[in-house]
């Protein structure tokens, strides 16, 4: 089965473990994505709503760059360093998927990482 490896510079570039996402099989894999500024590097917000859209905005461009969109995703992980931001980031996500919203579930995140409230992975269709 074919793959490509999806990369755009409109995301935060992933380490060389990793990439920002596969296309294969008629899905985009998208690898957790943090809110990472793609200018700086460093995550961008304080609030988990901010956190949360900074994800979003980078996997709207992952997924752009593998000729998908938000409107095709179909599964999601999220990953919340604290479970009791729970509504703050929900409020965020239904402007972003306000019908039809994908599958999705919750996660802890293992480690603590200075300033990171929030990673987030999706499948869509491409």
């Amino acid at each position: 089965m074919p793959r490509d490896i999806v990369f755009t510079s409109k995301a935060a570039k992933p380490s060389p473990t990793y990439s920002q996402a596969v296309k294969a099989a008629g899905l985009v894999f998208v690898s957790g994505t943090a809110p990472t500024d793609p200018a700086t590097g460093q995550i961008k917000g304080t609030t988990i709503q901010e956190q949360t859209r900074q994800c979003l905005t980078n996997i709207a461009a992952i997924l752009e760059a593998a000729g998908s969109s938000l409107d095709k995703v179909v599964s999601a992980t999220v990953i919340l360093a604290d479970e009791d931001e729970f509504a703050g980031m929900n409020e965020e996500w239904v402007r972003w998927f306000p019908t039809d919203p994908p599958a999705r579930q919750g996660a802890k995140l293992p480690v603590r990482i200075s300033g990171l409230k929030i990673s987030v992975a999706v499948i869509a269709e491409a």
